[in-house]
């Protein structure tokens, strides 16, 4: 670990605090220049870094700046295995952590950014990633567990999961729609993109990567016109830690539901935030569109509907639009 990051670590751990020149060279066994110039380094980085005679340096509680030493103070015992890495740009988190899996990355590998170049979303769509207003997160598991027709579990999961850390870190409750958009206001703040590789012979999947991409700043300007209706974002104003808390309430209850053998907790969940149940929609298909009634969704996931013919089946996969 280099002296800028084991600095940024102890800075995480008593933000708002001031520590001396003197306190940080003995905790890090570096030379006061060392402590100096590892300050000036995160200055550049952004960091808001105070100064003051006789009391020493404070990171500012008002940083809102993704680190993996943010995000790891924030972490549950269920997350101890994950080694998160964290990028100020890069083409796609979700390219990258494919890389490493065919690479042989062990499970737990997670890259976060605070921009993407060619951020990408479900069925060939791009995913809009401006520098530093959202979260573009990537996950490597390797389950043991998943045949090809059960993978839209982790999707779920990861819906699940989203939410329940939008509640418990900004205090308001968003919605699901089925199978991986994330409103709240009315807006679409979240979208999931999965995806993996199965075993040829036996249908399992060998390694999934699971994809956030969050809004959770407006981009200076508002977001391009053509997802302007739809898109939104967590707040308007910059809050204190926004951006570390949020990965890391994710990355808690995705990986608590990952690890329990009890399916139940989280499927209660996708289905409380549910948007669409009781909705009447439309179900696009390569075949055409038609209209449907959302009854529920099972156990498997899948929305089980029933059309105006009043024939009921369920869906696996595929695109929906909610009927205004």
């Amino acid at each position: 670990m280099t002296t800028k990051d084991a600095l940024l670590k102890l800075f995480e751990s008593n933000k708002g605090i001031y520590l001396s020149g003197e306190e940080i060279a003995a905790e890090l066994s570096v030379s006061r220049a060392a402590v100096w110039k590892a300050v000036n380094t995160l200055r550049s980085d952004g960091y808001c870094i105070d100064a003051a005679t006789k009391r020493g340096y404070c990171l500012s509680v008002h940083t809102d700046i993704l680190s993996s030493q943010g995000i790891e103070k924030y972490l549950d015992d269920c997350c101890r295995d994950l080694d998160i890495q964290v990028l100020a740009k890069t083409d796609s988190t979700n390219a990258q952590v494919r890389q490493k899996a065919n690479a042989g990355a062990a499970e737990g590998f997670t890259l976060l950014a605070n921009a993407q170049t060619e951020g990408r979303g479900r069925l060939g769509r791009s995913f809009y990633s401006p520098n530093d207003t959202g979260i573009y997160l990537s996950l490597l598991l390797r389950p043991n567990r998943f045949p090809a027709q059960q993978s839209v579990r982790i999707t779920t999961m990861a819906a699940a999961a989203m939410c329940r850390a939008i509640e418990e870190v900004c205090g308001e409750t968003p919605g699901i729609k089925w199978v991986n958009d994330i409103f709240l206001r009315g807006k679409k703040v979240c979208g999931i993109l999965t995806e993996g590789a199965f075993g040829l012979e036996n249908g399992i999947l060998e390694y999934a990567v699971v994809g956030v991409g969050i809004n959770v700043y407006p981009p200076q300007g508002g977001f391009p016109d053509e997802i302007r209706e739809i898109a939104g974002a967590l707040s308007e104003q910059s809050q204190s830690d926004l951006k570390n808390h949020l990965a890391a309430a994710f990355l808690n209850h995705f990986m608590h539901y990952y690890h329990s053998a009890d399916p139940s907790e989280y499927l209660e969940a996708y289905r409380r935030y549910s948007i669409v149940v009781g909705q009447r929609v439309t179900v696009h298909s390569p075949c055409g569109s038609c209209s449907a009634l959302v009854l529920g969704i099972d156990d498997l996931c899948r929305l089980q509907l029933r059309y105006p013919d009043g024939r009921e089946a369920t869906l696996s996969s595929g695109e929906i639009s909610i009927q205004i």
